[in-house]
């Protein structure tokens, strides 16, 4: 399959993939969307030859949101079509609310697309927080959703917070295909890992690439294990000491890491160094593992990632590094961000999409999607 690139530098497969989307019956099908990513909602919809359904979410002026549906949906199964994007909590009430809309409304099947899931970096205990992906599980279950599709999750575990089916589809089949059509020499390229905790997604890119790979640890590592978990008490108070039995085995102190310099493991030395990731977000890191890729002799940079929230100032950022290209996929909406960065690219995965909802709706094996590496037409 051969990618199309358009006017915008945003690249695209053809519209069409293996299966046949006119297999699809209209009749029992709705897609509706929130205001988080419509472009998505309705590439998709266009690539199934379906319109988008009657579906109008907007916010009072005290910011309560309001969702009206003007199809009817009894008896139908409904596809909403939300991402997560830097207004995360809106994105959520907006998706809980047209779920419950067509609940209450006799919906045969509810079916969430959430391209990226909000707080899915949220999916472990921090200090006396909570798991946050846990809570938002048990909130979409409860809203009516019946199944949700989504892609990339920060961690697959991910999945059982959920009494649902999930799906957690894949974008590594685009990105491997734009690092074989779109990087000259890619032969010459080695995988990089910005942190030990990548080494697993780069390590799996290298193998289906066959090509080396690089892992950047050290001081500027923030590893998810470093932080406290909660399980820590603060020391007891002199007057506490006093009431307490003393215990004549004592509790081992946990000794302190130190982490070494950073240093790559790896040779990058006249390559093409190829990161990998899935979200980039706030870029300090990217820019820092750059950085130093291209102090050991990188002649060129890339970064690769599903997600691209970009906050902040990433796109100056970004712009003024050494990096030479940042590809990311459209599931979040991020043309104002390619305006102040010319020096990112978008893979169009809308097909993966379509392709999931027609298998889901008519009840195939969704197994094609994880086991063949590209989509053909």
């Amino acid at each position: 399959m051969l990618l199309q690139r358009n006017k915008l530098g945003s690249v695209r497969p053809p519209k069409r993939c293996r299966s046949d989307m006119d297999n699809i019956s209209t009749s029992d099908i709705v897609i509706i969307n929130g205001n988080s990513h419509p472009d998505l909602a309705n590439s998709v919809a266009e690539r199934m030859g379906l319109k988008n359904g009657g579906c109008s979410v907007f916010h009072k002026s005290n910011r309560e949101t309001i969702v009206e549906i003007s199809d009817s949906v009894r008896g139908k199964d409904i596809y909403i079509i939300q991402t997560g994007t830097k207004d995360a909590n809106n994105n959520i009430m907006e998706l809980l609310i047209m779920a419950y809309a067509c609940k209450t409304s006799s919906a045969r099947s509810i079916v969430g697309v959430i391209p990226y899931l909000p707080y899915s970096k949220q999916c472990k205990m921090r200090k006396r927080g909570c798991i946050v992906s846990k809570l938002l599980a048990k909130m979409m279950c409860t809203s009516g959703l019946t199944h949700i599709i989504t892609m990339d999750l920060h961690q697959k575990e991910i999945q059982g917070f959920f009494d649902i089916p999930v799906d957690n589809l894949r974008a590594s089949p685009f990105l491997l295909q734009y690092i074989q059509e779109s990087i000259p020499d890619y032969r010459n390229s080695v995988i990089v890992a910005r942190n030990p905790g990548v080494a697993k997604k780069a390590n799996s890119y290298a193998e289906r690439l066959r090509l080396g790979l690089a892992v950047i640890h050290g001081e500027q590592k923030e590893a998810e294990s470093d932080e406290v978990d909660g399980r820590y008490s603060p020391p007891p108070t002199s007057s506490s000491r006093q009431r307490t039995t003393s215990v004549s085995v004592g509790v081992p102190e946990h000794p302190v890491k130190v982490k070494p310099p950073l240093t790559i493991v790896g040779d990058v030395n006249g390559r093409i160094a190829i990161m990998v990731d899935d979200l980039i977000d706030d870029v300090q890191a990217f820019v820092a593992a750059a950085e130093m890729l291209k102090d050991n002799g990188a002649c060129k940079i890339y970064v690769l990632a599903t997600h691209g929230l970009l906050s902040s100032d990433a796109p100056r950022l970004l712009e003024e590094s050494v990096i030479d290209e940042i590809v990311v996929t459209n599931t979040i909406p991020h043309e104002v961000q390619k305006l102040q960065c010319n020096k990112i690219k978008t893979i169009d995965i809308s097909i993966l999409i379509a392709e999931a909802i027609r298998r889901i709706h008519n009840k195939e094996s969704m197994s094609y999607l994880f086991r063949n590496v590209t989509l053909e037409d």
